[in-house]
């Protein structure tokens, strides 16, 4: 059977007291003890808590979207405006291009 990559972070199977295994692998000890897959406290690392909070917060967000209908309408009517501003502007533009080109066929006319 091969041995486990030893740059897989998602295999744990290092142990930090057994130095002989891991310089095998070229693992030095500071290394595994400063592994960042490794749980400490409640919720694991500073990070892992981050990563946590956010999850917790786009969740809580996700569900007041989905179960408030007063919400529901706010951002669908949001929606509705941008999109017409977005149409709006879309016709200027079209307006422009559309002003340019006579503007071009004028000048290829006189001359």
């Amino acid at each position: 059977m091969s041995q486990p990559n030893p740059n897989n972070p998602y295999i744990n199977s290092f142990d930090t007291r057994n130095t002989q295994n891991n310089a095998q692998y070229g693992i030095p000890n500071s290394q595994n003890q400063n592994n960042p897959y490794t749980t400490t406290g409640f919720l694991g690392n500073e990070n892992t808590q981050k990563d946590f909070l956010k999850g917790a917060l786009i969740g809580a967000v996700a569900t007041f979207i989905l179960t408030n209908e007063n919400a529901q309408k706010a951002i669908f009517k949001g929606f509705a405006k941008v999109s017409s501003l977005f149409e709006s502007g879309i016709e200027e533009l079209k307006e422009r291009y559309e002003d340019a080109k006579a503007e071009v066929n004028d000048v290829e006319m006189d001359t």
